[in-house]
């Protein structure tokens, strides 16, 4: 009589263990021999506990966490520094009443604080249209119901409003959108500064107290 050889061990879906430990917290609790003898591997120290490997993820959780907190601290003091220098600008070009020099100095602040490559006005003339014309186009194409366009132009477009071809705009549309009185054209270097997902909290006032002086001078 032959005597039969031993089933082979059947090899059990690691998802189902997973979703039997979820299932089951407290598996350790009546298993907790289990817990101190399980071993995983470490690129350093060879095996470590589960324990000891739970302590590890913990403390880089920890570490990733106050990372996060950092960044964001960071980010909340350099939106208090725009809010600050917007509110103080406005401020200031108020107290101009010469438009061409209101303009001048918009430029010089917006592009000593964020190191703009071009900060530009348009007007549309006596004659009821932009120079160049083209301006009239573009912003048909390209400016919301608020007047607004932000992000990346064509190489023809931006060289027409900022002058350079390349990084990402922002274009505020002043007066009636039936027909633009006027443009501001800002233009960054970084393709990412200007997107269509970005706030316009600060850029309301701005529109409005140049859409306020185009109309009465």
């Amino acid at each position: 009589m032959s005597q039969q050889s031993p089933a082979e061990p059947s090899m059990t879906d690691p998802l189902q263990v997973q979703q039997y430990l979820l299932d089951h917290p407290d598996f350790f609790n009546q298993f907790p021999h289990t817990l101190t003898a399980l071993r995983l591997p470490h690129n350093e120290r060879g095996a470590v506990s589960l324990v000891e490997r739970q302590q590890q993820l913990l403390r880089q959780r920890v570490g990733e966490l106050e990372e996060e907190i950092t960044a964001l601290l960071s980010m909340a003091r350099r939106n208090e520094e725009i809010h600050r220098f917007f509110s103080d600008l406005l401020f200031e070009l108020l107290a101009i009443d010469n438009m061409e020099q209101m303009i001048t100095t918009l430029a010089a602040k917006l592009k000593q604080q964020f190191r703009f490559a071009s900060v530009q006005l348009f007007q549309r003339q006596a004659e009821a249209q932009f120079t160049p014309s083209s301006i009239d186009t573009i912003l048909k194409q390209r400016l919301d119901s608020r007047g607004y366009y932000l992000g990346r132009l064509p190489a023809q477009e931006a060289s027409i409003l900022v002058g350079i071809e390349t990084g990402s705009v922002a274009l505020i549309g002043l007066g009636d959108p039936k027909q633009w009185h006027g443009v501001l054209a800002i233009a960054s270097q970084d393709p990412s500064h200007f997107s269509p997902e970005m706030g316009t909290m600060l850029i309301d006032n701005l529109q409005q107290l140049l859409r306020h002086r185009l109309q009465h001078g």
